[in-house]
């Protein structure tokens, strides 16, 4: 739990994404370890995949040391920098190297400069947030910088909280930052539902060391609602978490628009699943 992975694809979205790690790494004091994974065509015959796959290989480890370089430089604060470089699925690598690694958290890029960047690295980030299980996953949007994390998100639908949210995970990333948690409750009705007010009493009890406080808000669209609530808050860092199935359908599974929570939020956005 030392290390801080970045899983890099050396887009300009990727980029700026290792540089917040690091920048966090530097606050943290915790190491960095850059890793690029690096998917293999199906279609390809044996002899021309060996060579080419020598030739990526070592085209990477050339743009992972260079990276390395540039992060090493944006600060005097010495920080540990290892590099990783694994060739097979995008997302079996990542879980594989998480498996190893065992990262305090991962971070990602959650865009691309080109369409087709957007839809491969931008597909991987999103299929990372719903099922990198065991680790918490950062994705950091072009532009947005490290910043100290003064105020936390948590986009919560407010269902089986109890067993739907990690608590223990939410509490230590607020004590790690020493930050204020604002949780949002997104509805159609301006009329909290008795279920929405007892849940909310359950979950205020379970997180009482962290003195949330709590906003509810009447909306139509749930991404448009936390895209507003972000700005108007000053929120540095929002969390979601995925296994709340009504919320999660929501953000990432529905109309093209709700996918830019992710792949367009003003703010890094921070997948948490809760450990069975």
């Amino acid at each position: 739990m030392d290390t801080i992975l970045v899983a890099t694809d050396f887009s300009p979205a990727a980029v700026n994404a290792a540089g917040y790690a690091a920048d966090m790494a530097r606050m943290t004091g915790k190491k960095l370890l850059l890793l690029h994974i690096y998917t293999l065509p199906v279609n390809w015959g044996q002899l021309a995949l060996a060579t080419d796959n020598t030739n990526m290989t070592d085209d990477a480890q050339t743009e992972l040391n260079r990276l390395k370089e540039q992060l090493l430089l944006r600060d005097v604060t010495e920080l540990q920098i290892d590099t990783a470089i694994r060739t097979g699925t995008f997302f079996q690598e990542l879980k594989a190297a998480c498996g190893q690694v065992k990262p305090y958290i991962v971070v990602m890029g959650s865009q691309g400069t080109s369409a087709t960047e957007r839809f491969f690295f931008g597909g991987h980030t999103v299929h990372a947030m719903q099922h990198l299980l065991h680790w918490p996953l950062i994705t950091v949007p072009l532009g947005a910088g490290f910043n100290y994390i003064r105020r936390i998100g948590l986009a919560c639908d407010l269902n089986e909280v109890a067993n739907q949210t990690p608590i223990a995970s939410i509490k230590n990333l607020v004590k790690d930052f020493n930050a204020s948690l604002h949780i949002l409750n997104v509805g159609k009705d301006s009329e909290l539902a008795p279920d929405t007010v007892f849940e909310s009493d359950v979950l205020n009890q379970l997180l009482a060391e962290v003195s949330p406080q709590y906003h509810f808000i009447a909306h139509d669209d749930t991404t448009e609602a936390l895209i507003d609530f972000v700005k108007t808050y000053h929120i540095h860092l929002l969390l979601v978490l995925p296994r709340q199935r009504q919320l999660a359908d929501k953000l990432l599974l529905q109309k093209s628009h709700t996918r830019e929570l992710v792949l367009h939020s003003s703010v890094p956005v921070m997948a948490l699943h809760k450990q069975e």
